[in-house]
């Protein structure tokens, strides 16, 4: 593996093999996400905990702090919005100068497989590989499924995930399929961070199925929303890091996360 490449992994792939990244990029297709209204109060004491920040140019400039010691993941594509006739029609919007100008440690790109669109997305997955391949930026794929959740399922997300692996993704980023998720894993030959999806109803539910992901081979998440959405945010992302890090249980996690958050 490239020097480069190998250098900004291991900034986000901590010593133990772990990762926690914390999404905050949401918007660039939800507009002004509940909880996210204001990026820099979201992330003001969640930026400690998180083993890279995933987030828009325009954010990153606007609302982190450019002192941070927190890697960045910059999301590269978009072009489309939740009102829109079909989310998967993206594209690049971000050239390989803005990502060298911004110091990313890596940059993030939506494909979706089986839409109307796939082509297109892959062929942009594509194109960014060889774009930042030789500048040695790791380029993260996610395995979108837009409006259709119902597609995510240990069969599909084996599918996409392998696809983005073989176009030249060093991380991918999926879903958790409760059924087969060890194939999802097992099919994929680069790293498999779990992405969250929709609010869980409870801290356990969240717990668990990050715990038997990472059990299944995930080497981490990128969850947003389970996060900044709770009524305690920097206890479950704390909670959160035990179990990645620490190994915790979920029911250790939950225990963790009532504690500190009796302490306010």
């Amino acid at each position: 593996m490239d020097w480069g490449i190998e250098n900004r992994l291991s900034s986000l792939i901590k010593e133990d093999g772990r990762c926690q990244f914390l999404p905050i990029d949401h918007g660039y297709f939800q507009g002004p996400t509940r909880c996210l209204e204001k990026p820099s109060e979201t992330i003001g004491g969640l930026l400690p905990y998180a083993d890279g920040l995933f987030v828009t140019r325009g954010v990153l400039r606007s609302s982190v702090p450019s002192n941070t010691s927190t890697p960045i993941i910059l999301r590269v594509s978009g072009g489309t919005s939740i009102i829109g006739a079909d989310l998967s029609n993206e594209t690049v919007t971000t050239s390989i100068d803005e990502i060298i100008r911004l110091n990313a440690a890596a940059v993030g790109i939506s494909i979706f497989v089986g839409s109307d669109y796939e082509k297109q997305t892959l062929t942009n997955l594509s194109h960014l590989v060889n774009q930042c391949e030789p500048y040695g930026i790791p380029v993260m794929a996610v395995t979108a499924v837009g409006k259709e959740l119902e597609k995510r399922t240990g069969r599909y997300l084996a599918l996409s995930c392998r696809i983005a692996a073989e176009l030249g993704a060093r991380i991918v980023k999926t879903y958790y399929s409760p059924e087969d998720f060890d194939k999802v894993v097992e099919g994929c030959p680069v790293p498999v961070v779990i992405a969250g999806g929709p609010k869980c109803e409870t801290e356990l539910e969240v717990f668990e199925f990050v715990y038997d992901g990472i059990q299944k081979g995930a080497i981490g998440v990128n969850l947003g929303r389970n996060i900044w959405q709770n009524r305690h945010p920097l206890p479950m992302m704390r909670a959160l890091h035990a179990v990645i890090h620490n190994n915790a249980t979920p029911r250790e996690a939950e225990a963790l996360y009532h504690e500190l958050s009796k302490k306010g």
